[in-house]
């Protein structure tokens, strides 16, 4: 399978900010590790960061439009609590998302607690660092 990554916003700076809650892996160290998964596994992946909303929205489309891969595994960051475009984006393309995050949303602050992607996603993984990455590769490997 094809996989697309795509990391929202404040993602560029895991592994520097809140680190009591990101942990100290970059971005970078976390792709690597997905990208090691998937090879190991006859998978392909590739990867997206934008703190931008309607970027996000352009690569959901373009992932669509041009039929550049088979599942998403989306953390959408911040934007996962309030973005209906995104949300829009995810239920007008064909390609099945799952919903990832870091750390355990549910464990934090009361307002990460909503998600209006969940119910346009086929899953939600959360608090288990790279590995909410693996297991929703797993997931839609299997689904």
């Amino acid at each position: 399978m094809k996989y697309l990554v795509i990391n929202g916003v404040n993602l560029n700076l895991t592994g520097k900010r809140e680190q009591s809650v990101y942990g100290t892996e970059t971005l970078d160290d976390l792709n690597k590790k997905i990208a090691e998964y998937c090879e190991k596994n006859g998978d392909t992946v590739d990867f997206y960061q934008s703190n931008i909303e309607g970027e996000i929205v352009n690569k959901l489309h373009q992932a669509f439009l041009e039929k550049t891969c088979d599942a998403i595994i989306l953390n959408a960051g911040a934007f996962t609590h309030y973005s209906y475009a995104i949300r829009d984006a995810i239920a007008s393309i064909n390609i099945p998302v799952a919903e990832v995050h870091i750390s355990n949303v549910h464990a934090r602050e009361q307002f990460r607690n909503t998600s209006v992607l969940s119910e346009v996603c086929k899953g939600v993984i959360c608090g288990f660092g790279v590995g909410s990455y693996i297991g929703a590769i797993e997931a839609l490997k299997n689904r």
